[in-house]
């Protein structure tokens, strides 16, 4: 007896719809791309429920005759294929499994008409049950209604996430196609509110509105071209000045011959292309295009069409790192640019904790919110952004010595007893310290709170509102006190006292995003270092500020004492080593 049987196409379609519409985003998705390659110059789309109650997408594209409608129901039929050549796909879907998958695991309705035709027809799919084609009544274009998605398929609907969730993925994959196609006019609801609505616009355009005023002011022109086996590969679009980064890399749309991507080769040019010029962890905020023939890339290696495969990755590697480092080059923003070359810490240079002085206590953590101490200057004949301080004589219980000078109000320079020299980057070094402080706090029960005395409004995304309200208890014990104030925007009461006034702001859009990528399943306290860190950023002395003697001194000791104070919350080093030896090495006396 054969073991060997043909499955009842309802169980395929079944399956073919777990590959191609893992989610309510990815049948969205479909859904517009559909609706782009119809040529519409107008898309809505409605989602109720985070989309598994309701997907609604409408276009004034170029519509399907009665006699269509029944055939794009089909498996593996498709508009989008001229030939039968798989290799130059200009379209942005062509297998032909979209409209039934999503019809095999939900109530699939579509009502369409073509431009210049008397009539619409329209046509269902119900569980993969197809009725016929009938009459019925609608502009020119497409109207797509899907309904209970994974109806069918409960197996796939009970790894669904939230609502919430679920809808800021449909929200996210449609704005990724907005930036795509600015010549379309792109309308978006989410449970009757307007997510966004946009006309159609220049590119830049687009870009500043939907990453938002703070990018759209830092953005700066990227373009190149290069040749590749006979081919020509153009790139355009935008990229943000370094000072505009994120914590995720969730800012970054990168498009593909119209087709947005998350490809891998292209995001490590990305990262590549910033890592000179934003700290480690930080990702750059860029919308590039890539145009290049089809026949020098490969659409059809992802079911989600999500990467493609190059055919010369390193070209195209290559021609994303250098226009984006033409870009950078010539923008604002390059005063933090630092070294690749830089050293490591010392390995041989152990942090010894000493023993506390008189007065160290009360000078050492409020160093974020202590004054600027006088700063003493240098004889007239010198120039330069330099600070002094009194020349003590190191004691050989500190390893990091006496401080004797501040440079570029962002350096610490100290002279060790051994006659070496330790530069320390003040920034780096107290946000290691204030997360220590904090992350102390919060294990023994609670982080001390700052009221403000004016509650500051903070404005947001309403995805981050809700996800930052979600953890609102837990911030609360983090010193961090916020409420809801109103759609879009949170009041914040407190902060934690050892962050001194950080911006709310920034520090509120950071916290979100660290919670969006950690997942809504992660419990606060699972996560407790990376927010802490996240905190500890934002409440650091910054560069440029000037220190004097005893508040440089202090840092430094408060360093000897804590651990993991050789680097950043980022894993930057915090103080780099010369000793006499390497010294005299660098001016030839040895």
């Amino acid at each position: 007896m054969t073991r060997i049987r043909l499955l009842p196409e309802t169980i395929v379609n079944r399956i073919a719809a777990g590959e191609v519409i893992e989610r309510p985003a990815a049948a969205a998705r479909e859904l517009v791309e559909n609706a782009l390659d119809a040529g519409a110059r107008r898309i809505a789309v409605a989602i109720d429920g985070g989309g598994i109650a309701r997907i609604d997408v409408s276009d004034d594209g170029a519509g399907m005759s009665a006699g269509e409608l029944a055939l794009c129901v089909l498996r593996h039929a498709t508009s989008k294929l001229a030939d039968d050549d798989l290799i130059r796909i200009a379209t942005l879907g062509f297998r032909g499994e979209a409209l039934p998958s999503i019809g095999a695991a939900a109530r699939l309705s579509i009502t369409s008409r073509p431009h210049g035709a008397d009539a619409a027809h329209a046509i269902s799919v119900d569980g993969g049950a197809v009725s016929a084609v009938g009459p019925a009544s609608g502009p020119p274009g497409t109207r797509v209604v899907v309904r209970d998605l994974f109806f069918a398929t409960p197996a796939r609907r009970k790894f669904l996430k939230s609502p919430r969730v679920e809808a800021e993925a449909v929200e996210a994959a449609i704005r990724r196609l907005a930036l795509a196609a600015a010549d379309v006019a792109f309308r978006c609801e989410r449970d009757g509110r307007v997510a966004f609505d946009l006309p159609a616009q220049s590119r830049e355009a687009r870009i500043a509105a939907l990453l938002g005023p703070e990018a759209a002011a830092a953005l700066l022109p990227v373009s190149g071209e290069r040749a590749s086996f006979g081919a020509l590969l153009r790139l355009s679009g935008f990229a943000c000045a370094p000072l505009v980064n994120r914590a995720t890399a969730a800012a970054q749309t990168l498009v593909v011959n119209g087709r947005p991507v998350a490809d891998p080769t292209l995001r490590t040019a990305v990262r590549v292309a910033y890592r000179d010029v934003i700290p480690s962890g930080r990702h750059g905020v860029v919308a590039l295009f890539l145009d290049l023939p089809p026949e020098e890339l490969d659409v059809n290696v992802h079911p989600a069409k999500a990467e493609v495969r190059f055919r010369d990755p390193d070209g195209v590697r290559g021609l994303v790192i250098g226009a984006i480092g033409r870009a950078l080059a010539g923008g604002a923003g390059l005063t933090a640019l630092a070294p690749r070359f830089a050293p490591p810490p010392r390995p041989g240079l152990r942090l010894v904790p000493p023993a506390p002085r008189a007065g160290f206590a009360e000078a050492s953590l409020p160093l974020a919110a202590a004054p600027a101490a006088r700063v003493l200057p240098l004889p007239d004949r010198y120039h330069g952004p330099f600070a002094t301080a009194p020349a003590p004589q190191p004691a050989p219980e500190f390893p990091l010595g006496a401080p004797v000078a501040q440079v570029l109000d962002t350096y610490i320079i100290a002279v060790a007893a051994d006659g070496g020299l330790v530069l320390v980057d003040q920034h780096a070094a107290h946000e290691r310290l204030t997360h220590e402080a904090l992350r102390e706090q919060a294990l023994a029960g609670g982080v001390r709170t700052q009221p403000l005395l004016l509650p500051a409004v903070v404005d947001l995304p309403q995805s981050d509102v809700a996800r930052l309200l979600d953890h609102t208890a837990g911030l609360a014990r983090l010193g961090l006190e916020i409420e809801a104030f109103g759609p879009g925007a949170l009041l914040v009461r407190a902060l934690p006292a050892a962050l001194g006034a950080p911006d709310p702001a920034g520090l509120l859009r950071d916290l979100a995003e660290e919670f969006a990528e950690s997942g809504e399943a992660t419990a606060l306290d699972a996560k407790l270092d990376a927010v802490i860190a996240r905190m500890a950023c934002h409440g650091s002395i910054r560069a440029g500020r000037r220190l004097g003697a005893p508040e440089m001194d202090a840092l430094l000791r408060q360093m000897e004492a804590t651990p993991r104070a050789a680097t950043c919350s980022h894993g930057r080093p915090t103080f780099l080593k010369l000793s006499k030896v390497e010294i005299e090495k660098l001016f030839g006396r040895r």
